[in-house]
């Protein structure tokens, strides 16, 4: 309770510079344990606080003598407190004492350095923290004097471990759990030698002595201890506040001749004054010494008082300075921040205006074209009277082809529906809405808004790629995953060239941008135009792994886990309606199938990869194998013809190698190795210069078929592996992972070997685990999902545009149960809007976007 008492009575002394507060020893009743926790002085205490004995052994420590009486003068304060109420202290030692802010001394004696006889650090501990207690005042009445004077008994015999404790008392409150009392424990020998780590003196052995040099000589003879013994312990203290020493041998040396009252010759040249006052302290008669009242009334003490208050309330301005300071720089900071942003939402709005005003000259030239043909006017509805500012509405149709850009009947049929319906002011606002464009009329859109603002940005900076010295600053960067992390102000960094470039390449961003956009709207759904119904559906075994069709489009091909390749008319299924639908052509495999695939010259060709590491070529028409090849030592992922040659087939195993084979010939006439499986291979669609292929290393490469023996380039921006590869056009390709992305690639870029920023990454549909399908049809592309569902993107867009979910059963028209089930392949029929999906249970749809 002791050193609870004397840490609030030394606040109170030190925040007002005198003793008198202790008359408002009432204002502490009360306190609860939370208080002492939540109040900052203790706060301070627990986390920056050193004992004053490591302060004074600190290596290299420099005497500052202000510094070193304001310690003196808080230590002589705390001392008079205690012979004020007769209570002889005994531990006037730096042991027990600690230094905080400030340099801000508090008294840390605890039960343990009395004669409890506890050895144990734990137990010390524990009793320290018994000891630390609110009170209703500074003395506790079940002590009184006599009490306070139980505590404070002499410690001739003190132990080692209770030395220890004194001395490491701010680690141990480190240690201890905020509110709780409790202390965790520690090991005393680690305590040990991390003090012995930090100190060149160490610690243990510092603390054995300093007992002996502290000890008054009446009671090193045995003699009692009286309040003079303390007086002796504050000259010691006093002198080892100016004396700083290099090494633990000298201090023991001086400390020990200090006892004789010999005092080091550069004590005495140095600090002549000091040294005076020490040797007055040190007086072996404790009769000769002076009284508290006497040290704290000495022109020693009392003359710097003054500067020692001035340099604190300095440094208590300069702290508050750095404290504005940080938060000046704070400020400053985030304006700065916020300075950039709105320069660059500036550029942003200056080269949308740029291209408002490109737009409305497209516009104007179209309507100069359209003269006075009104008769052409009138048919197409288009407007005669462009506004001065062009809604997205009056887009001009060129760039839409024979497709419809979008339908108003659909779109306001759920109007007309609700009629008489709505109120006043609801048809009002549905009134306005009329007048507004395309875009807000298309729940799609404007839900995906955002990601069509950023595909904008992302081709606009595309077409106006900055020079070479402006390549580091590229809008496109990865997000750890290699997949395109786009923002409008990266975007903005590519367009700063824009003043240089001539009218032509500004306007060179409004065709695929403006044709990904009207294509995007042209379809609003996909429609289911048949349903494919087998006989065997309801066997186990139906996963449809693959599906082509041939180069007409009248037939397709279906193969999967049930060892057949099914080949089915496209006009029967579409066009009869019949209960069950049966294969124009079956032919049956020895194992599993995993890809089936149409030649595209050769229209009763098929070939067909299995689980054994098989590659068949069928002859379609006679129902039997053609030619067999088997040199995959695993199974055979994938197959694909070469459009130029349509005697070539390549495969992609999971033996780590993709194969090139001639079927006139029945053998592989190259191999290209890879460290992982093979997942997929794909040839372009107008050449037979290059494959690319998928692998489960998480990468694609891209090879040039005239040297097959490094890859032109490798493609890193997927995570997991890749399933699907295939080419939009000549110079894109897109993949698909089981990362749940797909990623469009420019096949221009390769002039490094390694690319890792794909052009676009589209997200929304679920594909974690299986393999789902991929298919291309005229900058659209079609996957499946882990949801049964399918979903088509277009590749301007990073967002679906269509989907469609599978829930009815095909034999008994009832929702299925779809927490197993997944879409296992799709394929579009060549250039359409139709297209075949089938999921994991065998159950195949022709969809068809309207």
């Amino acid at each position: 309770m002791f050193a609870y008492w004397l840490m609030c009575s030394f606040k109170w002394i030190t925040m007002e510079g005198s003793s008198d507060h202790l008359r408002n020893q009432d204002d502490i009743s009360g306190v609860c344990e939370e208080d002492i926790l939540a109040d900052p002085y203790v706060r301070s205490h627990k986390w920056s606080d050193i004992s004053l004995r490591q302060w004074l052994d600190k290596p290299g420590r420099s005497v500052d003598a202000l510094e070193c009486l304001h310690i003196f003068r808080q230590i002589v304060e705390i001392v008079n407190i205690a012979h004020a109420q007769g209570i002889v202290v005994h531990n006037v030692r730096p042991s027990c004492f600690v230094m905080s802010s400030f340099n801000h001394v508090t008294f840390i004696e605890s039960a343990s350095c009395s004669d409890s006889g506890s050895d144990s650090l734990e137990d010390s501990l524990n009793s320290q923290m018994a000891e630390v207690k609110p009170s209703s005042s500074p003395f506790p009445s079940s002590l009184g004097s006599e009490g306070f004077r139980s505590v404070m008994t002499p410690i001739n015999a003190l132990s080692e471990t209770s030395c220890m404790q004194s001395s490491s008392v701010y680690a141990a409150q480190v240690s201890l759990n905020e509110g709780s009392g409790k202390c965790r424990k520690k090991d005393r020998r680690h305590i040990d030698e991390t003090e012995d780590k930090m100190q060149s003196f160490p610690m243990k052995q510092i603390l054995a002595m300093e007992t002996t040099w502290y000890t008054s000589p009446e009671e090193a003879s045995d003699g009692p201890s009286s309040s003079a013994s303390d007086i002796y312990r504050l000259g010691v203290l006093l002198f080892e506040l100016f004396c700083s020493f290099s090494s633990r041998e000298e201090k023991s040396r001086t400390m020990s001749s200090l006892r004789h009252r010999v005092l080091p010759t550069q004590l005495l040249l140095k600090w002549p004054k000091e040294a005076s006052f020490c040797l007055w302290l040190l007086h072996p008669e404790p009769t000769n010494r002076p009284k508290l009242s006497d040290i704290l009334q000495s022109e020693f003490l009392n003359e710097p008082k003054d500067d020692l208050e001035e340099r604190e309330a300095a440094i208590k301005l300069r702290k508050k300075i750095e404290e504005q300071e940080l938060l000046l720089e704070f400020l400053l900071l985030m304006q700065q921040r916020k300075q950039e942003a709105a320069h660059k939402l500036q550029d942003t709005i200056s080269f949308l205006c740029s291209d408002i005003e490109q737009v409305m000259r497209h516009q104007t030239n179209f309507k100069k074209k359209i003269g006075s043909r009104t008769d052409l006017v009138k048919d197409n509805h288009l407007p005669l009277n462009l506004p001065s500012m062009p809604p997205v509405r009056n887009t001009d149709s060129a760039g839409l082809g024979s497709r419809k850009r979008f339908r108003p009947g659909i779109l306001t049929h759920d109007i007309e529906a609700c009629g008489d319906n709505l109120d006043d002011c609801e048809k009002s606002n549905l009134d306005n809405e009329n007048e507004q464009g395309v875009l807000f009329k298309s729940s799609r859109l404007m839900k995906n808004f955002k990601k069509l603002e950023l595909a904008y940005f992302l081709m606009r900076g595309r077409v106006n790629k900055p020079s070479r010295q402006f390549v580091k600053h590229s809008s496109i960067s990865s997000d750890g995953r290699g997949s395109v992390v786009l923002t409008e102000r990266s975007s903005v960094n590519n367009l700063a060239s824009k003043e240089s470039c001539n009218d032509n390449r500004q306007g060179g961003w409004i065709s695929p941008f403006l044709e990904g956009l009207c294509k995007y709207l042209s379809f609003s759904k996909l429609k289911v135009k048949a349903d494919l119904k087998q006989g065997d559906l309801l066997n186990s075994s139906n996963l449809v792994c693959s599906l082509s069709f041939d180069r007409d489009g009248e037939f397709f091909a279906t193969a999967g886990v049930n060892r057949k390749i099914k080949v089915f008319g496209y006009d029967s299924i579409v066009n009869e309606d019949r209960d069950i639908h049966y294969p124009v052509v079956e032919m049956a495999s020895r194992s599993k199938l995993s890809s089936v695939c149409w030649n595209r010259y050769i229209k009763s060709q098929i070939a067909s990869s299995n689980f054994e590491g098989v590659v068949q070529v069928w002859d379609v028409t006679r129902s039997q194998v053609v030619t067999e090849m088997g040199e995959h030592e695993r199974r055979v992922w994938s197959i694909d013809f070469s459009s130029a040659d349509p005697t070539i087939l390549a495969s992609g195993s999971d033996d780590g190698s993709v194969k090139l084979w001639s079927i006139n010939q029945g053998i592989s006439i190259g191999t290209i190795r890879t460290k992982a499986n093979v997942c997929c291979v794909q040839f372009p669609v107008d050449s037979g210069r290059s494959l690319a292929f998928g692998s489960a290393d998480h990468k694609i490469y891209y090879y040039d078929m005239r040297n097959i023996r490094v890859p032109l380039c490798t493609f890193t921006g997927h995570n997991k592996t890749v399933s699907y590869v295939k080419y939009i056009d000549s110079s894109t390709l897109v993949s698909a992972s089981t990362d749940n992305t797909l990623k469009l690639w420019d096949l221009s870029m390769c002039t490094s070997r390694v690319v890792d920023s794909p052009v676009q990454s589209f997200t929304g549909h679920m594909n974690i685990k299986n393999f789902v399908g991929l298919s291309v049809s005229d900058g659209y592309i079609a996957t499946g999902s882990e949801t049964n569902e399918v979903f088509i993107y277009h590749k301007a867009f990073p967002m679906p545009a269509l989907s469609y979910k599978f829930q009815m059963d095909p034999l008994s028209n009832h929702e299925m149960d779809e927490s197993a089930q997944f879409i296992s392949s799709v394929c579009w029929r060549g250039q359409s809007s139709s297209l075949v999906a089938a999921n994991s249970t065998g159950h195949i749809k022709i969809l068809e976007m309207v």
